[in-house]
């Protein structure tokens, strides 16, 4: 953790490749891979032009995305493994198979089939001619094998078992059965209308999410994210158990770029998890403290993952709201890690970084400052009403004036009044200061145009160059392209539920099992505990939560959250829990896939860094993020810890808060076998069941947890006092 420590962009998606199923791309030989540069670059382009001067068509806009998309994934990614060795003939141009070209095409062309009848979609749709269903075919086969290559079976597999539903409903048992669907009903559901494959899920990513995703490749490739490890390294550092430490404050930083758990732990682990080993830590515990915290990138504001947009969208609520509500359970999280990694450290005798090891915030600060103006320039933006998507662009925008106009190694004040002018233009283009689209395109292509020119006369070389912009263009067109072939398919998913009604078929099912669970609780608890209604939700929450789980094993999260909300959500809102509070609580759950074994990707990266073992990394990741487990229980029991919810008060937010940070923090001891000093086997039984007693919303039961501790806590301040607390023999 040395000032000479920096984040190096290409060893970054070395790793990200090595680890992570979406980032195993295929090396490809020219002319393909020209090709698919400029295809990629043109993908982004197409975003970043739409996001700052108006949306197409909603279905133009989401067929142009999904073309470029689904072309794109035959062409870097392999059919199988042994593909992707770059062979060159005639059956291979530029290494890349002559069925994936065609499969490319193919797919491309049903994609934009449907654009392009669209006058004429109103009289078509519950009539399909065959050539709709021919082309709703090819799309489906080719979108099923995209979102094998890009991200595995498991979502793939997911769909054809709906799809099988929807065919073959008769064969089904009891509430589960239906009349069934003809193949050309299902694929005019599916192709046809916007309840499928062009539904919610793909606007959503072609909207928002790919905009986030390239506003976090530039504002890394500028220096942001150094600047941020910069900072967690000096606040954190020094103390006992530093690295593990700054690996928690810097995944919390480094979060508001990347929504990527994987890639959170890349970059930010390549870094912290040496030297958390090398003051100390076993290795399995580095890792599984790099993998718990960076799970939090998809909790953390203002830029979360992919299913924060999608929220937006499902719930209709402006995103602003999504972001105050995310606030105090992502700070739960990360208080939740770093309090065992601080017990840990203590339990252990850990040392911090010394100066030597720690980069200096005042040189770092002087070369980085400049690279914060785009996130407050987004985060501005958005605060202000606009659109997510203009918010983007804005901060994408600032990300390439601040990289070609300012150096890390000192700058002239013409890069200042450079720096203030173009950002001066961009407030224009964001706030609708000239309202014809012809002169606000007029104005943005004379910028474009003239800075370059501009700079070589000025002789300016800013932190970043033009190869550098166009490769942050290109990966991040790369790093959107599995999302956008599980949204696609998560839209098979939602059509066939649509198409059937199977939603208020679980819905009923999972109501029913509570409600039984619920009447064997009663019989065991005492009367007055909980309630028949509690215990139901309860029982449905668990329920919820381990399906969550148990998907999320299999599938990415945004996919994990769209499913969920498809079939389990509706059955929170039921029972009565606000819309708001449902969606958060199922992607809380589905985010905890990536640190849950036996598929834990985030915990799996990480321990492929340390060296330790898979599976050790993931329980132990599972166990530093108990927070996000226990967390979304209490916001569904008290609404108030989500900030805007209806009925929000301060009373109930106080006391629900007050006992989260209570029983997260006796918990982390519980586990981590040390408070001031070291915990005995009954102390740490009891101050688990009093951490739950603490966690669960209600004066009362916060009093009764911290009954419970007393004697714990006179015994260890005690010994605390008289210096017991002298460092066990560790293994």
């Amino acid at each position: 953790m040395t000032s000479a420590a920096e984040i190096d962009p290409r060893s970054l998606r070395a790793l990200e490749e090595k680890f992570d199923p979406e980032m195993r791309f295929r090396p490809t030989l020219p002319p393909a891979t020209t090709i698919v540069k400029w295809l990629l670059i043109a993908l982004s382009c197409f975003h970043y032009y739409t996001a700052g001067f108006g949306l197409l068509r909603e279905t133009t806009h989401r067929a142009i995305h999904m073309a470029f998309v689904l072309g794109l994934i035959f062409l870097v990614f392999a059919g199988r493994k042994a593909d992707v060795a770059p062979r060159a003939s005639i059956w291979r141009p530029g290494g890349v198979p002559l069925t994936d070209w065609l499969l490319g095409l193919a797919v491309a062309v049903s994609v934009l089939y449907i654009p392009y009848i669209f006058d004429d979609l109103a009289f078509r749709v519950g009539n399909p001619l065959m050539i709709d269903v021919a082309m709703g075919t090819v799309l489906i086969v080719a979108l099923l094998e995209a979102t094998r290559r890009s991200m595995g079976a498991p979502l793939p597999i997911i769909a054809l078992v709906f799809m099988a539903y929807a065919l073959w409903g008769p064969i089904f048992p009891g509430l589960l059965k239906h009349a069934g669907s003809s193949w050309p009903q299902l694929v005019n559901h599916l192709y046809l209308t916007s309840q499928g494959i062009y539904g919610v899920a793909i606007g959503v990513v072609a909207t928002y999410v790919f905009h986030f995703v390239l506003f976090g490749v530039l504002a890394t490739r500028i220096g942001l994210g150094q600047l941020f490890l910069d900072i967690a390294s000096t606040v954190a550092g020094r103390f006992a158990g530093g690295p593990a430490k700054v690996s928690v404050f810097g995944s919390a930083m480094f979060g508001m770029l990347s929504g990527s758990s994987v890639a959170n732990a890349v970059t930010v682990g390549s870094l912290t998890i040496p030297a958390m080993i090398r003051v100390g830590y076993p290795r399995h515990f580095a890792a599984g403290v790099e993998a718990a915290a960076s799970t939090g990138g998809q909790i953390t504001p203002p830029i979360m993952g992919a299913a924060a947009f999608l929220m937006v969208e499902f719930l209709a609520v402006p995103y602003q709201t999504i972001i105050l509500a995310a606030i105090v359970p992502a700070f739960m999280h990360f208080y939740g890690v770093f309090m065992q990694v601080h017990f840990e450290a203590k339990r252990r005798g850990l040392r911090g970084l010394t100066e030597a090891e720690m980069p200096r915030l005042r040189e770092s600060l002087a070369a980085r400052w400049p690279t914060l103006v785009p996130l407050v320039f987004l985060i501005g933006i958005l605060v202000s009403g606009r659109t997510p998507y203009l918010a983007a662009f804005s901060g994408i925008s600032s990300c390439v004036i601040v990289g070609l106009t300012t150096s890390v190694r000192g700058n002239r004040p013409i890069n200042w009044a450079l720096l203030v002018l173009l950002h001066a233009v961009l407030v224009v283009l964001a706030f609708g200061g000239i309202e014809r689209l012809a002169a606000r395109v007029g104005l943005f292509a004379a910028v474009i145009v003239g800075t370059p020119f501009v700079l070589r006369a000025l002789g300016i070389r800013g932190r970043i160059g033009a190869e550098a912009l166009v490769e942050a263009f290109e990966t991040g067109a790369k790093y959107a392209l599995a999302v956008g072939a599980a949204a696609a398919t998560v839209g098979i998913v939602i059509g066939v539920v649509t198409l059937t009604g199977v939603g208020f078929k679980i819905s009923y099912i999972i109501t029913t099992a509570a409600q039984t669970i619920a009447g064997g609780m009663q019989g065991v608890l005492p009367q007055a505990f909980a309630s028949v209604q509690s215990l139901t939700l309860f029982a449905a929450l668990l329920m919820t939560g381990v399906v969550c789980v148990l998907m999320g094993c299999g599938i990415p999260t945004t996919a994990n959250y769209l499913i969920m909300v498809a079939v389990a959500a509706p059955t929170l809102v039921q029972l009565g829990v606000q819309p708001l509070v449902a969606h958060f609580f199922v992607f809380y759950y589905g985010v905890l896939a990536d640190i849950t074994p036996p598929v834990a990707l985030a915990a799996y990266a990480a321990a492929g860094m340390a060296g330790s073992d898979p599976f050790k990394t993931g329980n132990t990741a599972f166990r530093l993020g108990l927070g996000k487990v226990l967390v979304p229980f209490v916001f569904v029991f008290s609404p108030s810890l989500l900030l805007v919810t209806q009925g929000f008060n301060w009373p109930d937010f106080a006391t629900a808060f007050v006992g989260c940070v209570l029983g997260i923090t006796i918990l982390g001891a519980a586990f981590s076998r040390w408070f001031l000093i070291e915990m005995t086997a009954w102390e740490r039984g009891l101050c688990v069941v009093a951490s739950l007693l603490m966690i669960v919303p209600g004066t009362a039961s916060t009093l009764l947890g911290l009954v419970l501790i007393a004697p714990m806590l006179l015994r260890h301040l005690a010994g605390w006092r008289a210096g017991r607390g002298r460092v066990p023999s560790v293994s």
